[in-house]
């Protein structure tokens, strides 16, 4: 009879093959309504049509600013996001490990991830950030009190664009309900207004929350 130390690494070898792999958790910005409470934001929401992009300018929204010390906005969302983050001493991540849930991949790069602005700027500029002051644009494009800003793929980020969820939404579908409770949660923590195509989509991406 073998002895039991001998059949051990075995015993584990076949653990190992058979195990699943542990899902990486998907980052969770602040204050993201559950879907009965976005359905009741997003039935708030004035509905108008897309307004004009005359005079935008992401300059318009000072982004990036210094929330403290040497660091900026973006840096804080990629620590707040990240596994085992490393900061070097201007706070810029040298490693990590950043999940992004708009599509699965996982990255080791920060170079290979973007902060993304949940309703872009040039969309909310269309839906009444035109008339903000520059202290209330700033304020939205560096929110870290709300569901605005999370670390993507940049790829990914780039496809998004500044298109709403009627033109586009995440390549995972069991992100739908997140993705839209944090784009409604945005857009009536600012009294932004949807068009109607954008509320329809919102609606039938809630609906199963």
């Amino acid at each position: 009879m073998k002895s039991p130390f001998i059949l051990l690494p075995l015993f584990l070898s076949i653990l190992n093959t058979n195990a699943s792999p542990i899902p990486a958790p998907a980052p969770v910005p602040p204050n993201i309504p559950s879907g009965s409470t976005a359905r009741s934001q997003l039935a708030a929401l004035r509905v108008a049509p897309v307004g004009s992009q005359t005079g935008y300018s992401r300059d318009l929204f000072p982004h990036w600013s210094t929330q403290s010390g040497t660091c900026n906005t973006r840096e804080v969302v990629l620590k707040r996001d990240g596994t085992n983050v490393v900061q070097d001493s201007s706070c810029a991540a040298t490693s990590g490990r950043w999940y992004s849930p708009f599509d699965g991949a996982v990255w080791t790069q920060a170079s290979d991830v973007d902060i993304d602005h949940m309703v872009p700027l040039s969309n909310a500029w269309k839906s009444g950030a035109s008339s903000w002051t520059t202290a209330r644009r700033e304020q939205f494009a560096n929110d870290l009190s709300n569901p605005q800003l999370i670390a993507v793929t940049d790829d990914v980020n780039q496809a998004k664009g500044d298109k709403g969820p009627e033109d586009w939404r995440p390549p995972l579908t069991s992100y739908y309900c997140t993705y839209a409770a944090m784009w409604v949660k945005v857009k009536y923590e600012y009294n932004l207004s949807v068009n109607s195509a954008e509320k329809s989509t919102l609606q039938s991406m809630l609906s199963g929350c």
